[in-house]
């Protein structure tokens, strides 16, 4: 267990381009916890400030803050220009990454002899490695996983129990995938004959570059033609749906139950957000956001935030919500001013 004073801590802050300063004891602290769980010797973080009275009542040691927000003078803090990539090296220098199992090249998983293995793998018993298959230096299999004849893995790639790496497909450096998710399945290819569904034979492959973590349960397709392309940098949450020949490029952040139909093209640094899905052969622009459920089912700008569905400016979207609720009362109205507008023709004729 890593302890560091938090001036040692600012110190790293600092050298990793976050300004930062201490306020008060310059104390010990071992461990990151959330500002209700955490205890003596532990730091937490404040980076929203509807959380500031949860901040005045923490156990925690120290808190992780930004600028401008008031505390207790007789708390310890870190003020940090960004709390929250702040609290993200506090986790690495205390806690640091994940320890993966050493088990070398185990002789009860099932590698096939033409398989190319680099340098301090760790293969599980259970995993499988076809014929053909190349995998870079230092890489972790876990058990159950299953690597198809001719697929590559770069250096440093680690997958999770039970992931499933297709034929032919390419893997990068430093690729992380969890547990059952699968790379380079048949996508939905059909050729509808005579009131039937002929398959198309999927002949395109899946590469994910470098730098990518997959969460669990994820599927992407391999392509019909050609090739399904991730980019680099970019990350999956969980239950995430990438159809045939769809490209997604570097640096995106696609939260949980996001769906990419085939043949969509999604841009670099754009942010999808829980059960947000785009449309087949849709092209969306460098640095989108889109909000929760968003459906886009046309072309997007870049640099654009959309929500709703169809996908629309985000502020209008936000405006329509807040409207839905007052429909009835608005219908009402609407009715009730017809009728008193018929009732007043309906003197005026009299009167005529």
């Amino acid at each position: 267990m890593n302890k560091l004073k938090l001036t040692k801590l600012c110190s790293i802050f600092n050298q990793n381009g976050l300004s930062a300063s201490v306020e008060g004891d310059d104390r010990v602290v071992h461990a990151v916890n959330t500002l209700q769980d955490a205890c003596e010797g532990e730091i937490s973080f404040l980076s929203n400030p509807k959380y500031v009275q949860a901040a005045t009542e923490t156990k925690a040691s120290a808190v992780i803050v930004k600028e401008g927000i008031n505390l207790p003078t007789d708390m310890s803090v870190i003020r940090c220009s960004d709390p929250y990539a702040g609290v993200a090296v506090a986790i690495i220098k205390l806690h640091g990454h994940r320890k993966h199992p050493a088990w070398g090249r185990n002789e009860n998983a099932q590698i096939d002899p033409r398989a190319q293995i680099g340098a301090d793998p760790s293969i599980a018993p259970g995993a499988t490695l076809a014929a053909d298959v190349s995998i870079g230096d230092r890489c972790v299999i876990y058990p159950g996983c299953f690597i198809g004849q001719g697929a590559t893995l770069g250096h440093d790639c680690v997958l999770f129990p039970n992931v499933v790496i297709y034929d032919h497909s390419v893997l990068g450096n430093r690729v992380t995938i969890h547990s059952g998710s699968v790379v380079g399945q048949d996508g939905l290819g059909y050729a509808p004959v005579d009131k039937k569904w002929i398959k198309i034979p999927q002949v395109g492959r899946a590469v994910i570059d470098d730098d990518v973590e997959i969460g669990a349960n994820c599927a992407i397709d391999r392509a019909t033609l050609g090739e399904t392309r991730i980019g680099a940098g970019t990350k999956f949450g969980n239950l995430i749906v990438i159809g045939h020949g769809a490209t997604v490029g570097p640096d995106c952040m696609f939260v949980g139950f996001v769906g990419i139909a085939g043949s969509a093209s999604v841009g670099k640094h754009v942010t999808l957000a829980g059960r947000a899905g785009v449309t087949g052969h849709v092209s969306v622009g460098d640095d989108v956001t889109a909000g929760t459920q968003t459906t886009i089912a046309s072309d997007i700008e870049a640099g654009s935030t959309v929500m709703g569905f169809p996908a629309g400016p985000a502020s209008q979207w936000r405006r329509t919500v807040v409207a839905l609720p007052k429909l009835p009362e608005m219908l009402k109205q609407v009715k009730d001013l017809q009728r008193q507008l018929r009732e007043l023709r309906e003197r005026l004729d009299a009167t005529e």
